[in-house]
């Protein structure tokens, strides 16, 4: 299933734990979004929110720090504390209580985009037969920000790969003096995106 969009919300009034009753729960709320903390950036799946809480679901054990946030697709921020925690899921609360119709909503003056996350991943960029070094700046299921020396092409098609973690073809869309946006041939799953972050900034997320 791919959970980059949201696919509805249903009212409930179950809580986790008996000092979040009282907040209505939304359910069904299936919408991907960042966890960051000290730890780095982790794909995640809000599941379910209320006005003092929100549960998640990850593709793998998930991180734990002191300070965390919830960041949405649309950029915006909270600040969470954890509560509980399963194998790949757990249940935080806001550190100040929110609007939950502006979170469901993601009401803001930045539009909503699919999750990127900042992995700085070193490269290998294969181009009219020279293979060039890279890093990349930004991952998302459908590109990459990357930085490299040598000059590229407008809609050139390149393969880009990561020793261990990824091999692709893609195709550039735009460049900024060393930096280029490359578009993939084949979107990662929104799963496989989820742990190759994890394989980056933390591999005992995946034991």
């Amino acid at each position: 299933m791919d959970y980059s969009a949201d696919i509805g919300a249903r009212e409930h009034t179950t809580e986790d734990t008996a000092d979040q009753r009282g907040a209505p729960r939304y359910i069904s709320l299936i919408r991907a979004a960042k966890l960051a903390c000290g730890k780095g950036e982790f794909v995640c799946v809000i599941r379910d929110v209320s006005t003092t809480g929100i549960s998640l679901r990850t593709f793998h054990t998930p991180p734990a720090d002191p300070a965390m946030a919830i960041v949405l697709q649309n950029g915006e921020s909270y600040a969470i504390h954890e509560v509980r925690r399963g194998a790949s899921e757990a249940s935080y609360r806001f550190a100040e209580p929110v609007e939950v119709d502006g979170l469901i909503r993601e009401t803001s003056i930045y539009p909503k985009r699919q999750i990127r996350l900042d992995l700085v991943v070193p490269c290998r960029i294969r181009a009219n037969g020279a293979s060039l070094d890279a890093v990349t700046i930004n991952l998302s299921q459908q590109g990459a920000r990357v930085e490299c020396d040598a000059p590229l092409a407008i809609d050139q098609t390149v393969e880009l790969s990561a020793s261990g973690l990824f091999e692709t073809q893609a195709k550039v869309r735009w460049r900024r003096e060393r930096h280029y946006g490359l578009v993939f041939e084949n979107t990662l799953s929104l799963g496989d995106f989820a742990r190759l972050a994890a394989r980056v900034q933390c591999p005992a997320l995946l034991d």
